[in-house]
């Protein structure tokens, strides 16, 4: 007998973005959210960026985000790493990306807070659940490289 659909497994919408891990010198960049709807992710910490619109590809999106969030433009260096993680009432697949900027000068359009950290200063904020192995990677790296 075959199984029949079950409509109450609909599936979680998933959504694909991308995030820029802003170094200038030494220090990193964290962004703050405001409140939002969702409590999980309202007032974390996270690297910025945003959804890849029809027709770019993720760097020019980033590229995008970053100047319409921060006012900054920022230069794309490589690919870090995709997140993966399932939150309440999504799923995030986030592609990382490390980029520097030559002045740590911003305009916050869409955060609260925007923080310049020393890597050894990140694991103290209260990060978004899927920015949490970014850190990770961030710190191992670090470690890694000292």
């Amino acid at each position: 007998m075959p199984c029949k659909e079950r409509p109450y497994l609909s599936k979680m919408k998933s959504i694909e973005v991308v995030a820029a891990v802003i170094a200038c010198g030494d220090r990193i960049l964290a962004v703050q959210r405001g409140s939002g709807k969702f409590p999980y992710i309202s007032y974390k910490f996270e690297f910025p960026g945003g959804k890849v619109e029809a027709g770019e590809g993720p760097e020019e999106a980033l590229c995008r985000e970053i100047h319409e969030e921060l006012g900054m433009t920022i230069e794309v260096n490589e690919f870090l790493m995709t997140v993966e993680h399932p939150y309440p009432d999504f799923e995030l697949r986030m592609h990382c990306y490390r980029c520097t900027v030559p002045e740590p000068t911003l305009q916050l359009t869409e955060h609260v807070q925007a923080l310049w950290c020393l890597p050894s200063e990140l694991r103290a904020l209260d990060w978004a659940a899927a920015d949490i192995p970014v850190v990770d990677r961030l710190l191992a790296d670090a470690t890694l490289n000292s």
